[in-house]
């Protein structure tokens, strides 16, 4: 109805790509950016990042590579130091260059914190009592980063700890939102609020550590951060690299994903976790695993599982699964149909390898206890790069898949490597793609050594700090205490 009215309003043409991009019809939002463009959309560089994205999860690879050059070459002609609205998180995912990845998202800092109303100036203080911890997101509801750090929650020492979640999102009544309500001190419904009411809220509270478990992604809530309401302010979890941002003090990572020698990929001060910097929840289903009839899979193959969101599949990951597919006689690959576009894409990618489509399965999203008993059917979780499988990689390990990635320099293509770490399987961590085709087919090859690395994830799922939110609790509490500590002694105007 408003093309209607003025069919060349690129901000229509960009509203109408956001509502396809909803429904989950990528490629039909693609069309609508690349018109809002061609209009003169003034956000060019946002929208020119959502284009390329948008093309990456329809996986129409070409396109995707095209767009992805005009998105550099925009970028290339700003002045250094520079405010601009980009979408910092299509780089930290589909960029493998850390630096350029960090180049962006300080630019985006800097619009964010340009907008920002800030208020006056808090410094860390010791106190008596309880230190008391904000988590702040839109994503306290049935979500991968709320189903992460549930049972950390949960586990956080009250006497010592004061736990307040700060919701921005929605309530979607489920059982999750329940969950998440009881494991805190205070669930503050800020959702329809303004970012500059959430800061002074947040500011009321009193709040020591801020932590923002969202980062630049749908629904960010950087200006809130941007505002400085607490005198600590940390990025975790949610978001797969820096913040750009120096409104934010510390990026908590661990000894891999945050290694101290990539310090200068941060803009915050690197603190790490001694172990994983990804929390799981040990008090989650593990349900047997369906019959391979029941998940849509032939009985006797050998299922290569690829169940990642579709812009992780760039044309050289999917090259080298087919690759695979030519080399594991009777092997299957079993993806995620993500979204309306991508079964027929990668059929057709697939059918120009010489791979023919009976060698697919596409499964279709489900609820989370059916997608682990399914998830049990598969015999080896294949990692995607540059960016990694995140909770799913945690999820299959969880339910005894071993999973084969390979190590790069960004934060997103580190995380499956740690999580490997944690479970003992560093074998399965490679630096090359030839090393992960070599080892997935040496695996194939091999059932007795595919059945010990089962063996070993059945043990590790009891002894692993991994799975042990409890233990986690333990580890985060005394990262804050000790960041905590280094504030209040900081000289004024330094954390």
């Amino acid at each position: 109805q408003s093309l209607a009215l003025k069919i060349d309003d690129a901000f229509t043409h960009f509203r109408l790509g956001v509502s396809f991009r909803d429904c989950g019809m990528k490629l039909e939002a693609a069309e609508c950016f690349r018109t809002a463009l061609a209009l003169k959309l003034p956000d060019e560089l946002f929208a020119r990042g959502l284009l390329a994205y948008m093309e990456r999860e329809g996986c129409r690879w070409a396109s995707a590579e095209a767009e992805w050059r005009a998105l550099e070459a925009a970028l290339d002609a700003q002045p250094e130091g520079a405010a601009l609205q980009i979408n910092p998180f299509v780089h930290a995912v589909l960029s493998s260059d850390p630096l350029r990845i960090r180049r962006v998202a300080e630019h985006y800092a800097r619009f964010i914190q340009r907008v920002a109303k800030p208020l006056p100036p808090v410094r860390a203080k010791a106190h008596a009592g309880p230190l008391r911890i904000a988590y702040l997101s839109a994503d306290f509801q049935q979500h991968a980063t709320a189903q992460l750090m549930v049972q950390m929650l949960e586990a956080h020492d009250r006497a010592r700890f004061e736990v307040t979640l700060l919701s921005a999102g929605a309530d979607d009544g489920s059982a999750m939102r329940r969950r998440l309500k009881r494991a805190c001190h205070r669930f503050e419904d800020l959702h329809g609020a303004t970012h500059e009411a959430m800061a002074r809220r947040i500011r009321a509270l009193g709040i020591d550590i801020l932590v923002d478990v969202k980062g630049a992604t749908d629904g960010t809530l950087l200006p809130v951060l941007a505002a400085r309401p607490a005198p600590l302010q940390l990025n975790w979890l949610a978001f797969p690299g820096t913040s750009g941002a120096d409104f934010i003090d510390y990026v908590i990572g661990d000894p891999i994903v945050t290694p101290l020698s990539n310090a200068a990929h941060f803009s915050e001060k690197i603190a790490q976790l001694p172990n994983c910097y990804q929390p799981n929840d040990a008090q989650r289903a593990r349900p047997a695993a369906l019959p391979r009839a029941e998940a849509g899979l032939p009985e006797g193959a050998f299922v290569l599982c690829g169940f990642h969101q579709s812009f992780k599949i760039s044309r050289e990951v999917f090259a080298r699964w087919c690759e695979l597919l030519k080399r594991i006689p009777g092997a299957v690959l079993w993806l995620l149909e993500w979204n309306a576009n991508v079964r027929e894409s990668l059929l057709a990618a697939a059918a120009e390898h010489g791979v023919a489509a009976e060698r697919f399965v596409f499964a279709p999203l489900l609820p989370l206890e059916e997608h682990l008993a399914r998830l049990a059917c598969a015999d080896i979780f294949l990692d995607a790069w540059p960016c990694n499988a995140h909770t799913t990689a945690g999820e299959a390990l969880w339910m005894g898949v071993p999973v084969v990635t390979i190590l790069g320099e960004t934060f997103a293509q580190r995380v499956g490597a740690s999580l490997l770490h944690q479970v003992g399987l560093d074998e399965l961590v490679c630096t090359s793609e030839e090393a992960y085709a070599g080892t997935i087919v040496a695996l194939a090859e091999d059932p007795s050594r595919r059945a010990a690395l089962r063996d070993r994830l059945e043990r590790a799922r009891s002894a692993s700090p991994l799975f042990d939110g409890e233990r986690f609790a333990r580890d985060i509490e005394a990262l804050y205490q000790d960041l905590w500590a280094r504030a209040c002694a900081a000289p004024a105007g330094a954390n």
